[in-house]
């Protein structure tokens, strides 16, 4: 039974080598100075806030939100792509509905502008 986890532990074990070999050599070779740009916090896309509870522009959130959701639904394609010989004529005409409802839903961020980036 151990025998079929083997390789599986001798590859953690390599790969756990490698990552600590790596990061030695980063700690050894790398420089030691660090500039304040280098140490300042930087979160979203804005310039650190003194106070928490200052009102910002959402629109950073909306863009990546809709990317999010357009992305998740790409992600669909790749089971579908997979089980091509499988699903025939009827996988494709209800690919091809959904892709026509991405591309509008699309068309549509675009024309609101949702997706301008000002």
């Amino acid at each position: 039974m151990l025998q079929n986890y083997l390789p599986v532990l001798i590859f953690l074990g390599v790969a756990t080598g490698i990552g600590l070999l790596l990061l030695g050599l980063g700690f050894l070779f790398g420089r030691g100075q660090k500039d304040a740009e280098k140490l300042s916090p930087y979160e979203c896309g804005f310039e650190p806030f003194e106070d928490s509870r200052m009102k910002f522009d959402v629109r950073y959130y909306l863009v990546a939100i809709l990317f999010i959701i357009f992305d998740l639904e790409i992600a669909f394609l790749f089971p579908w792509a997979v089980s091509l010989d499988v699903i025939g004529t009827f996988g494709i005409a209800a690919m091809g509905i959904f892709l026509a409802l991405l591309v509008v839903g699309f068309a549509y961020e675009w024309k609101k502008g949702a997706l301008e980036w000002d």
